[in-house]
């Protein structure tokens, strides 16, 4: 390309053939009759589906297995409002992007502050690092569980000493590094191919997909096989909102907390990379629209709705307790397949489910961290760049076994949840800046209505942020330190993780 700032070259060098011939079939495609075009606009998303991947990771399963065991149906409504909100601040983003073409930190950096540009960078690096480590956790507690199931001693009696006091057998450390690097080495293979070749890019895209669906049918067997146990019209109620936020104490901090952070730092940065390494531009606003509602609001809002129902209908929950059970792990909530398949095949496919998450996460973790370092050290997009960068946060392996020093996660939350409302007010500006994208600002009441949408969703990570920050920076270090240290304990992500984002 003549304008290094434009698209990315590694698109340029695959096949332009193939995105000038995309760009035909979408002009046709708008010609058709409504449910011909949903068809062909499905067909060809893709770049939504990696902020699913990074969405559903561990804090979101947390958050819907807190949420669900704690009241039930009533916060039904929390994980569609947030990624609504969230898919709205992407949409500016793409509009912005897809109208320009322009890679949006040298962009946004020019148009804003550079130093601001380069703190978001920086957050979506130490994101991506930090909330590697719980993905790794989940997947060597689910593997655990399987082994356990299988005959095989995870984890050691109460007071037994054992390697790095970390209470796992000899023979759990050894499930938990096994699962580790073949979860790590399937994502190597997948997220190398999305740094190879376009082919490579829809090869990682049905990964994806897999993983998603996985994650979907592991939950959806219980809601199913419980379907004459849900009041429909309690469904109904905690969708639309009818109880609101509850009365007990906590309800309201994980509330705002999950409203704020269903999107992350490094989905905001991925994000606009994940369009421009498809070859997209003006033509493809509109596939980029169906592409945020059908491949991340709707696995979204479906996976998380279907933990929260599962919580519900097979005892989880219990009735009449309204108490924010922030004791509960991800894995306590296997129980909800028990009933449905057995506690042998209900714990197999709920560890399953959660692996598929997990893995989803992590794979993500690793794309965005290709393309954020080869842009902050302005770099050619070349194959091997990709992958190097793309490597960065696999140390988060070590999370199969062992905890992060108290100082790292607090120095992460500082950086990222405080960035993730100054990210989402240079989407804002940037949509409205006629001297940048021209036209493309919008017009009228439409306008209006979406920047008074943005605006709510400014607001929303701005108290989620200032919530995280506070549970996450300020309370540890306003703990007693002079305190005795403890053996270190494997994390389990909270109910308004980043993860959430992460």
């Amino acid at each position: 390309m003549a304008d290094e700032s434009k698209g990315l070259p590694m698109t340029a060098k695959w096949d332009p053939a193939r995105v000038q011939a995309e760009i035909a079939e979408l002009d046709a495609l708008d010609r058709r009759p409504f449910f011909s075009r949903v068809g062909g606009y499905i067909k060809r998303t893709g770049p939504g589906l990696l902020q699913s991947a990074m969405t559903l990771g561990a804090g979101s399963a947390a958050a819907s297995v807190v949420a669900g065991a704690s009241f039930g149906y009533k916060l039904l409504w929390i994980q569609p409002v947030a990624m609504f909100l969230g898919v709205c601040m992407m949409a500016a983003l793409s509009n912005v992007v897809l109208t320009t073409q322009e890679r949006p930190y040298g962009a946004f950096g020019r148009e804003t502050s550079r130093i601001l540009v380069f703190l978001w960078a920086l957050g979506t690096i130490v994101a991506s690092v930090v909330w590697h480590f719980p993905q790794y956790g989940l997947v060597a507690g689910a593997a655990r569980d399987l082994a356990d199931l299988a005959g095989v001693q995870s984890y050691a009696a109460e007071g037994t000493a054992s390697w790095l006091s970390l209470g796992y057998t000899n023979a759990g450390l050894l499930v938990g590094l096994v699962a580790g690097i073949t979860i790590l080495l399937v994502n190597m293979a997948t997220t190398f191919s999305y740094g190879g070749s376009a082919w490579g890019v829809k090869l990682y895209e049905w990964f994806l997909r897999c993983m998603i669906g996985l994650v979907i049918l592991a939950f959806g067997v219980v809601v199913v096989a419980n379907f004459n146990k849900i009041e429909w019209l309690e469904v109904f109620r905690g969708f639309t909102g009818y109880y609101g936020i509850p009365e007990a104490e906590g309800s309201t901090t994980l509330v705002l907390g999950m409203l704020g952070a269903a999107v992350g730092i490094n989905m905001t940065f991925l994000y606009p990379y994940s369009l421009l390494a498809k070859g997209w531009g003006p033509h493809h606003k509109k596939l980029a629209r169906w592409d945020l509602g059908m491949s991340m609001f709707l696995p979204f809002v479906l996976v998380t709705s279907l933990i929260m129902l599962a919580m519900t209908v097979s005892g989880v929950h219990i009735p009449g307790s309204e108490l924010v059970r922030s004791d509960l792990k991800p894995l306590d909530a296997a129980a909800s397949l028990q009933g449905v398949m057995g506690e042998r095949m209900g714990r197999i496919v709920f560890d399953l489910g959660l692996i598929g998450m997990a893995c989803g996460a992590i794979s993500a973790h690793m794309v965005v961290c290709g393309f954020t370092w080869c842009e902050m050290l302005g770099l050619e997009y070349t194959k091997w760049r990709f992958r190097l960068s793309a490597m960065t946060p696999a140390i988060g392996i070590i999370g199969v076994f062992t905890a992060l020093p108290i100082w790292f996660p607090i120095f992460a939350s500082a950086i990222c949840f405080s960035m993730l409302p100054v990210a989402y007010l240079l989407f804002l500006i940037m949509n409205n800046k006629r001297s940048y994208i021209g036209d493309a600002v919008g017009h009228g009441v439409g306008r209006l209505v979406f920047n008074l949408i943005l605006v709510a969703a400014l607001t929303m990570a701005t108290i989620g942020a200032v919530i995280q920050v506070k549970s996450r920076v300020i309370d540890p270090l306003m703990k007693d330190t002079s305190a005795a240290p403890t053996a270190p304990v494997e994390p389990e992500p909270s109910a308004v993780d980043e993860d959430a984002t992460e």
